[in-house]
């Protein structure tokens, strides 16, 4: 059953791709960026509905009051692709931080382009690390809030990486306040499978971090404490202990 579900999905999955991008895609590069994020997500909104419908997902949706007004920078787990396309929706426009080489995915990485994200060479860890730093702050500067996935890649539920503190950084350095975000959309939608599964994917946005006057460390440390505690309510695969905060990473 859920090789058919997921089948199905996958059907409307790329047909809507390919519907937004012939409809959407030529209109998108003239409009100002608000329009533009508003145009290009409702791919997005298609995309969440239509997998809670074709794979038989519930949402459960928490904290989104946290969110305050202006710019912001938001962390949040990472465990598959649901999370990068729900995202999205919560604080538009959102600038992402994402590999490079998602730009060169027909349709899909064209629209990406049009959203302003951070497209980092992971191959050039330290070169990665300063532009993050550089156009983080330029997008936040520009009333854009910035999204990182702090493990600077995907993890399977259940594993644990140590978080890197750019995200930190960039919030520090603005005076801005990080987001926390917490899911187990994994459990779902498999970040490595392609099969899909039914069930209850909980998302909480926690309340927002001061980061005026601290440092990055402090911050990242707060928010990462928050996140593992979060995940472990929402999760049903047992997570592992946390590791003694000796030292963070600084790049993906």
């Amino acid at each position: 059953m859920n090789l058919i579900r997921s089948i199905i999905f996958y059907i409307g999955y790329f047909l809507a791709m390919l519907v937004c991008g012939v409809l959407f895609l030529p209109p998108a590069p003239f409009l100002p960026l608000r329009s533009r994020y508003r145009l290009l997500n409702l791919y997005n909104h298609f995309i969440i509905a239509w997998f809670r419908i074709a794979c038989g997902v519930r949402y459960e949706i928490s904290g989104r009051e946290n969110l305050p007004a202006g710019p912001v920078v938001i962390l949040s787990n990472h465990q598959c692709e649901w999370e990068t396309v729900y995202l999205q929706l919560i604080k538009p426009p959102v600038c992402t931080v994402l590999k490079k080489e998602l730009l060169n995915i027909p349709l899909f990485g064209w629209g990406l382009r049009l959203l302003h994200p951070i497209a980092l060479d992971r191959s050039k860890p330290a070169r990665a690390m300063k532009q993050v730093l550089v156009q983080g702050g330029q997008r936040l500067q520009e009333g854009l809030s910035v999204l990182i996935f702090p493990e600077g890649t995907r993890v399977d539920p259940g594993q644990r990486r140590r978080y890197n503190k750019s995200g930190t950084v960039i919030a520090c350095r603005a005076g801005l306040p990080v987001v926390p975000v917490a899911h187990n959309a994994g459990e779902c939608w498999p970040g490595r499978h392609w099969i899909k599964k039914p069930g209850t994917i909980s998302l909480v946005v926690g309340e927002p971090i001061v980061t005026e006057g601290r440092s990055p460390e402090d911050v990242l440390v707060e928010t990462e404490a928050w996140i593992e505690a979060r995940l472990s309510e929402v999760s049903r695969v047992p997570r592992p202990p946390m590791e003694p905060h000796s030292r963070t990473r600084v790049a993906s």
